[in-house]
């Protein structure tokens, strides 16, 4: 089921694309496309970002990659994961120095911890200085041969990655659909579309400053940011969500995660609910991957005596 590699660092991406939802009598037809699927550990649009991220590691001898992230985070997984695949020791600056202690009882950490990131914890008001490269030198005095790819993993390399996932087959798609973190998929995304397409992105943060930072990479206008679907912003969730997603896997026995793909698959669902969708619409969801997260996010509904995510990952 997963990707093929021509050489360890130069990866063949397939595409598995499945109809999930017909409506006849508009003819407006939804499908998903299982990015989520394309590495076991390196899931999604995080595979995508570091594609090109790797190859540019591999290309300066660096030893080490160092990145940022928060203590649930996708990508701090998917850079560990990477490293102890392809060979690389990884740094992972995480924030929130009260973590710490708490490291082991982290699913998230401790996997990456597995696969052999090293840790160092900071405080919140530290971490607002990550991209100060005198504040990581600092940090990571007794490294040398390093790679820093920022939190999140969005930059110029990864954006070419996620232009890899729109490709010219799939311009048939009259609208196409991702979450949106830190704008680098749906960046990569526009990029590679066609100028009839209309790429919606649905984010998970509150606000939309998203929108300009996404503009600022762009050339095109054929996209718009939806900000109606955060359910209270990053990482937070409540029970219509949570109840969502498990009618959802029970119905299409595909599993979402609920800080990115489960609002956005939310959100169109209910878009096409209110018609927004016009007649012979054909909708692509991407799913994102970050399904890593489900443990962590149970772990926190449990505490509150709260409906846990219902499927195994």
């Amino acid at each position: 089921m997963f990707c093929g590699y021509v050489s360890k660092y130069d990866f063949l991406f397939y595409k598995m694309i499945e109809q999930i939802l017909n409506i006849e009598n508009k003819n407006i037809a939804l499908y998903i496309m299982r990015d989520d699927l394309l590495h076991p550990l390196i899931s999604g649009n995080k595979y995508r970002k570091l594609k090109y991220n790797l190859i540019e590691a591999k290309k300066i001898n660096a030893k080490s990659i160092i990145t940022f992230g928060g203590a649930y985070s996708n990508h701090i997984l998917a850079v560990a994961a990477a490293g102890n695949e392809y060979g690389f020791n990884t740094i992972g600056i995480i924030r929130g120095e009260e973590l710490e202690d708490k490291a082991g009882e982290n699913p998230t950490l401790e996997f990456a911890k597995k696969l052999g990131m090293k840790f160092i914890f900071i405080t919140r008001e530290e971490y607002r200085n990550k991209n100060n490269k005198g504040f990581l030198k600092n940090l990571i005095s007794m490294e040398d041969n390093y790679y820093v790819i920022p939190e999140g993993g969005t930059n110029k390399l990864a954006i070419k990655g996620c232009e890899e996932i729109l490709t010219k087959d799939l311009h048939h798609f009259t609208h196409v659909c991702c979450a949106v973190g830190t704008g680098g998929t749906i960046t990569g995304i526009i990029n590679s579309s066609h100028d009839s397409q209309k790429i919606l992105g649905f984010s998970s943060l509150k606000g939309d400053f998203l929108s300009e930072q996404i503009s600022n990479f762009v050339s095109k206008n054929n996209w718009k940011v939806i900000t109606d679907y955060h359910f209270g912003g990053y990482g937070k969730v409540n029970d219509e969500l949570i109840t969502f997603m498990n009618s959802f896997y029970e119905e299409t026995h595909i599993p979402l995660d609920p800080v990115y793909t489960g609002k956005m698959v939310y959100g169109v669902t209910d878009l096409l609910k209110k018609d927004y969708f016009p007649e012979n619409a054909k909708v692509l969801i991407v799913h994102t991957g970050g399904l890593q997260g489900i443990k962590g996010m149970n772990d926190f509904l449990r505490k509150k005596n709260k409906e846990i995510i219902n499927y195994d990952v």
